[in-house]
């Protein structure tokens, strides 16, 4: 969570080295990436199109035997922000407890997105 909130590059990039290990995979509808820096340039397009926007906890999330998984919200526009889209990620995590790979699957899908585009 505190990744995707980061407000500077440098304090994404002292996140992700804690959070987020090599070569870290992320699976979304929207295709594949690789790599922190693959995230982080992710997040921060999203942010610039969107403008602001935060990520946060529907649930307490769920963790057992090197997997989590993690019910979220993301909010935009400043204030309580409007709801754009929920979703639930299913997290690997390696030996060190960082993460290695997200898949994420669209609980309510932002309004006018086409999964089937991006298949």
């Amino acid at each position: 969570m505190r990744f995707w909130n980061a407000g500077t590059e440098p304090e994404q990039r002292r996140l992700a080295a804690a959070a987020l290990a090599d070569g870290v995979e992320y699976r979304a509808e929207i295709g594949i990436l690789s790599g922190a820096q693959a995230l982080m340039d992710f997040r921060n397009q999203f942010v610039a199109h969107m403008g602001t926007a935060a990520l946060r906890l529907r649930e307490r999330p769920q963790v057992h035997h090197h997997r989590a998984r993690l019910q979220w919200e993301i909010l935009t526009g400043d204030g309580d922000g409007a709801s754009f889209a929920t979703g639930t990620d299913v997290i690997q995590l390696d030996q060190d407890g960082r993460i290695s790979s997200v898949t994420v699957f669209l609980d309510r899908a932002p309004a006018g997105f086409d999964a089937e585009a991006h298949h």
